[in-house]
Order: C-alpha cells, then sequence, then structure tokens
C-alpha cells in the first residue's frame, strides 16, 4: 500500500461510517457554542458535511485516552455466615477498551497524548487503564489548514502538520484529502478502504502546509526556558502580579490536552462500593488541602506557578528537554480574564528576576512597579481630622477624680497627632469627611477614653 492515499469528501466520510460498525468512532460536534468530541453512529458520519467534521474542537480529545470520570474498580464484601468477624473481598476491574477511532483532531491533540504517554507508560509504575485505551485507539489526525492568533505550537518544537502522535495524518488539497499513513496501526486501519494511490499529490501536500506554517505568529526566541523558569521560581511577587487577575476557575487545565490531574474517591459503603478517577484541576484551593488543614499551594499564584513550572521546567527536566505544553492555545481562548500562557512564560524568562530575602520579601523591585506602589497611597491621602475627645459614656466601675479637660486634650493629642494646617482643613468642611478618616476618628475617641481612664486611675 502507499503511503499516500486520495479520498474524495465523501469517499471520507462513507469510509468513516464502515468504521463505526466495529469502532467506537469519536469525532467532532457542536453542541451549543462548544464543539466537542462525541461518539457517531454510522448513519451520523453518513449524511454528515464533512467540514462538520473537520471544526476545531473547543475541548482537547484526552478524555478518550482518559475519562472525565472512571471506575477503576468495583469491591463487594461478604461475612463469613459462622464468623461474622472474617470477610470475603471480591475486586472487579470493569475496564474496557474497545477498539476507537479519534478523528479529525489536530497535530497538538495528537502530540499532546505523547506528552501523556511518558508519565503514564513509562517508568515502573504503568497506568493499565490508560494504557489500555492507548493501545485500542487509531488516531486520525488533520493537518491545520491555517493557525489561530492563539496558536503557538512553533514555541514548543512543533508546527501545523506535525506527525508525532498520529497514526494517520490527512492534509486537504483540492478536490479531496491525502492521508499519509505514519504507524502500522494507522495502515491495518486503511486496509480494503479502496482509496486511490495519490504519490502525485506529494507537492500539493508540501505546499499547503508550508502556507500553513505561515499563518503561526512569529516563533519564540527564549532559550533556556526550563533552566530561568525554575529560577523564577522564588519571586512570588512575580506570580502574584501574573496572577492577579486569575479566578481560580480551572477552565485552562480542564481544556488542555496535557494536563493530567485527577482525584481518587470511593463511593457506596464499606462492603459494597466503587473507585472512582475523575479530572482535578491544580488551580483550586482545594487541591492540595491535606487531611491536617496545612495546604502548601494555599494562594492562586503558588497555584499557577506550579503549573507553569511543571509545563515549562519540571517536566523538561525529567524527560529529556520536551515541554509539557503543545501550544494548542485553548487555554488562551477560553480563559474568562484573558491571562495569556505565553505572557508569563516570556515575561519569566525574559523579565527581572526578584529574588527572595529571608523574610520572604523580593530583595530589588523594579522601577516600575516602585512607582506603582506609590502611587495608591498619594490617591488616598486625605485631609485629617481632629479626634474631638469626648465624655465617658459608661459608669467606671470604680471611683474616679474627676480629671481637667486639659489632661483629656492633652492625652488625646499624644494618641493622634495632628498638624495645625490640616486640622484647620478638616474642621472647615467636616461633611466631607471620609469614610476612612471617620474609622480613625472613632479610634481617636476610643482611645483617648482609654487614656483619660488610665490617667485617673494613677492620679
Amino acid at each position: 500500500m502507499s503511503s499516500l492515499l486520495f479520498a474524495t469528501p465523501k469517499d471520507l466520510t462513507s469510509w468513516l461510517a464502515k468504521l463505526a460498525s466495529d469502532h467506537r468512532v469519536l469525532a467532532p460536534r457542536q453542541e451549543g457554542p462548544s464543539v466537542v468530541y462525541r461518539p457517531r453512529t454510522a448513519e451520523q458520519l453518513a449524511s454528515d458535511d464533512i467540514d462538520a467534521l473537520l471544526r476545531r474542537a473547543t475541548a482537547s480529545p484526552k478524555q478518550a485516552m482518559l475519562p472525565q470520570c472512571e471506575t477503576l474498580m468495583t469491591f463487594k464484601s461478604v461475612k463469613d455466615a459462622e464468623d461474622p468477624s472474617k470477610l470475603t473481598t471480591t475486586l472487579e476491574n470493569p475496564c474496557v477498551a474497545e477498539p476507537t477511532v479519534l478523528f479529525g483532531c489536530r497535530p497538538c491533540d495528537a502530540r499532546g497524548f505523547v506528552v501523556l504517554d511518558r508519565p503514564y507508560l513509562e517508568g515502573k509504575f504503568k497506568d493499565p487503564y490508560y494504557g489500555a485505551r492507548r493501545e485500542a485507539t487509531v488516531i486520525v489526525t488533520q493537518a491545520c489548514p491555517s493557525a489561530f492568533s492563539s496558536c503557538f505550537c512553533n514555541w514548543v518544537g512543533s508546527h501545523p502538520s506535525d506527525k508525532e502522535g498520529s497514526d494517520i495524518l490527512f492534509t486537504a488539497v483540492e478536490g479531496g484529502f491525502v492521508l499519509e499513513v505514519v504507524t502500522e496501526k494507522g495502515q491495518a486501519l486503511l486496509e480494503g478502504a479502496d482509496f486511490a494511490d495519490a504519490s502525485d499529490r506529494a507537492a500539493d501536500v508540501e505546499a499547503v502546509h508550508e502556507a500553513a506554517a505561515a499563518t503561526l505568529p512569529s516563533p519564540s526566541t527564549l532559550t533556556d526556558v526550563p533552566a530561568k523558569v525554575a529560577a523564577r521560581f522564588t519571586d512570588i511577587a512575580f506570580w502574584e502580579k501574573e496572577t492577579v487577575k486569575c479566578l481560580s476557575c480551572g477552565a485552562c487545565t480542564y481544556l488542555c490536552p496535557t494536563c493530567q490531574c485527577f482525584t481518587i474517591t470511593d463511593e457506596g459503603s464499606q462492603l459494597d462500593g466503587r473507585r472512582l478517577r475523575s479530572w482535578d484541576s491544580c488551580m483550586t484551593p482545594l487541591f492540595t488541602l491535606e487531611t491536617s488543614g496545612h495546604n502548601p499551594r494555599p494562594t492562586k499564584a503558588e497555584r499557577m506557578r506550579n503549573r507553569i513550572s511543571h509545563k515549562f521546567s519540571f517536566y523538561p527536566e525529567r524527560y529529556d528537554g520536551f515541554f509539557s505544553c503543545v501550544g494548542c492555545g485553548r487555554c488562551v481562548v477560553s480563559c474568562p480574564v484573558s491571562l495569556d500562557i505565553r505572557h508569563m512564560v516570556k515575561a519569566a524568562v525574559e523579565g527581572v528576576v526578584l529574588d527572595a530575602g529571608k523574610s520572604g520579601e523580593p530583595a530589588e523591585v523594579p522601577a516600575s512597579e516602585k512607582a506603582e506602589e506609590k502611587a495608591p497611597v498619594e490617591e488616598v491621602k486625605a485631609p485629617a481630622e481632629v479626634a474631638v475627645p469626648e465624655a465617658p459614656t459608661a459608669v467606671p466601675t470604680e471611683p474616679v477624680e474627676a480629671v481637667p479637660a486639659e489632661s483629656v486634650e492633652a492625652a488625646a493629642a499624644e494618641v493622634v497627632p495632628v498638624e495645625p494646617v490640616e486640622a484647620a482643613a478638616s474642621a472647615a468642611a467636616p461633611a466631607q469627611a471620609t469614610p476612612a478618616s471617620r474609622t480613625q476618628k472613632s479610634a481617636g475617641r476610643t482611645t483617648s477614653r482609654s487614656s483619660s481612664k488610665s490617667k485617673a486611675k494613677k492620679r
């Protein structure tokens, strides 16, 4: 079989409909304002317009390998009839990895599975649930015809026609699509498809790929990103500034092709129940909350620092320099307050590092930030008021001698010193007092009473 095959739009949808008879076919589908991956029947695929199957999905397709919620096992315990203290427990693994075709994802999505493969399939401990679905799934990827303004796959070593992670890569050309076999799994899926040979369309495919790459924003010029992001770790002032708008909603993590945080919960009773694994987000405050009540990442600045550091520092350090970000831009598009991960990474790498001192405060603050810190003080500044002492309203618990008015005024002056010019301005316009000044006045009165009473007892 040739590595390049040509299919018309009708040929492609007919092929997918045929696959749906013995495969679970996941393809993009419009649901309200969103485009998500959903199982499609043979009838739906045969009648679908090809353009509907080629829309860029709002959410990533990682649920094909990592469902949003899955049952890891069920457990049931039966008491011994003769000795109730003894239990016989049976465990069942309900995971069934059915043959699946993931159709229409983009190269960044397919590359996302390569990112997930390393922690889930490499090393001493492998995830059997993820591994079974990964083995049973064939990924048919669409080469991007053009880039969006939020795309930055070229920042992380990829491009709009990247084959990594795909089993079949198809490219839209005049009159139809050219399908390229990438792996043996992809070749097996195309057996019997009866598509025409497209060896003579290689130049057309290459032209489309080059045109798509030209639509990408300028590539990143950042160097030594993992080391520089790691050096920024202790600069808490930087992370607080970058995340001041963050709502901790978790949209960036749930839509990301590579975020992998999950939580484990048991449902049912001690004798009969099931264990679930569900998606979670490291951007929520409860994710790291420990049973003791301690939370190692209690603020959103610390949580964002962990997320960015994992993608651009921790993961590259562990896996030979590969980033845990594929540049799909979904977090940029869907963030309700328009936080941009590209800006944060660029600022972390190129900005001035603020070394934290022993007290946890930055040793040096850039001039621009110093100006921002002073501005609010000048805006809030308002004329102060004279704290007029009042006679105590409560009956003292023990007899005291009368205190001359001069002593009361002297005590008030010690507690709330006021310059004559400011006092005159305040007295001229008492109706314009701000809430802050009213609070100061109340505090002055309370303190004055305490001072008067103390002096009275001493006398």
